[in-house]
This record gives structure tokens, C-alpha cells and sequence, in this order.
């Protein structure tokens, strides 16, 4: 495809995104997985539209998602659905800030979903999912707030510990 597809704008709108001012390092484990997990979910998406689904780009992207199946299931991570639900039923505004990503794909009541590793926010249109929807999620998961609430110990975090442990008891 050639750089004037508006799905090359989008991943170039992602590529061009940073974290330098955070240190990754100190993020919850489980919170940074699905951080990172939702990123290669829109980069997935984004090429599949923008590239021929045999480049080597899509190739590579697959080969990750596949990794990741058998990652997510590994310590507190298996956890994180079931603590997205939790959060929208005990703190929903806390639920309501968190990226739309993650609201519309970890809500039981929500038809959104991953298939075959793209994102598909509405499974009966056979439209391409919009540009801006990518735009406005890529946004959310690059707002500071947001990212200085997945730091261990930061409000995200306490609060997914403060789950494990409900669920424990």
C-alpha cells in the first residue's frame, strides 16, 4: 500500500507516540501486559487495513498475537477481564476514564470483541472500522493520567490489587 492509505496515518500516529517520560519498568506486570496487548491489538487492525495480509508486517503481528494467547494465561493476568467487570460494577467512574478499548472489549454486555486478533467493534457491520476510532483510542492510551494510574501502587494498580484480593478471600 502506498503512505497516502489513512491506516498508514493511523499506525504512523501510533509509531509516533512515546513513553519516554515514563520508565515501563515500574508498571504493574499485569496492567503494563494488557497496556501493551491493546496496542498490538491496534497495530494488528491497523496494518491488516493497511498492508497486504501476506507482508511481512502482518506476518510478524500474527506471530505475536499467537505468542500472547498463551501469555495473558500466565499469574494475575488471567485475572484482568474478570477485573474490568468488577471495576465497572463497584467504581464505574473510575471504569468510565479507562480507554474505550479496553471498556468496550472487557464488558461482558458489549458485543466488541478481538477475532482473529483484530478489533471488531460491532461484529454484524462489514464496514472497516473507522480511522477515528483509532485516533481517539490510540489518544487515550498515550494520556498521562492514564498512564501514571499503571505505575505499582498508582490508583489503577491498587485497585486491581485490592481485587485479587477480594477474590482471594
Amino acid at each position: 500500500m502506498t503512505t497516502d492509505n489513512e491506516y498508514v496515518h493511523v499506525l504512523t500516529h501510533l509509531y509516533e507516540k512515546s513513553l519516554i517520560l515514563h520508565d515501563t519498568s515500574l508498571f504493574d506486570k499485569t496492567l503494563y501486559f494488557y497496556f501493551v496487548d491493546a496496542l498490538a491489538h491496534i497495530d494488528y487492525t491497523c496494518s491488516i487495513y493497511a498492508y497486504n495480509y501476506q507482508s511481512p508486517k502482518n506476518i510478524m503481528g500474527a506471530e505475536y498475537m499467537r505468542w500472547r494467547i498463551d501469555e495473558e494465561k500466565k499469574g494475575d493476568r488471567l485475572q484482568f477481564p474478570a477485573f474490568m467487570v468488577w471495576l465497572k460494577e463497584s467504581r464505574p467512574e473510575k471504569f468510565a476514564k479507562l480507554p474505550a478499548l479496553w471498556q468496550i472489549i472487557y464488558d461482558p454486555g458489549d458485543p466488541a470483541s478481538y477475532r482473529s486478533f483484530r478489533i471488531v467493534p460491532d461484529p454484524d457491520s462489514k464496514q472497516a472500522v473507522p480511522t477515528s476510532f483509532f485516533l481517539i483510542i490510540i489518544d487515550e492510551f498515550f494520556e498521562q493520567e492514564f498512564l501514571k494510574s499503571l505505575y505499582e501502587g498508582a490508583s489503577l494498580s491498587r485497585l486491581f490489587t485490592e481485587f485479587l484480593a477480594r477474590k482471594k478471600a
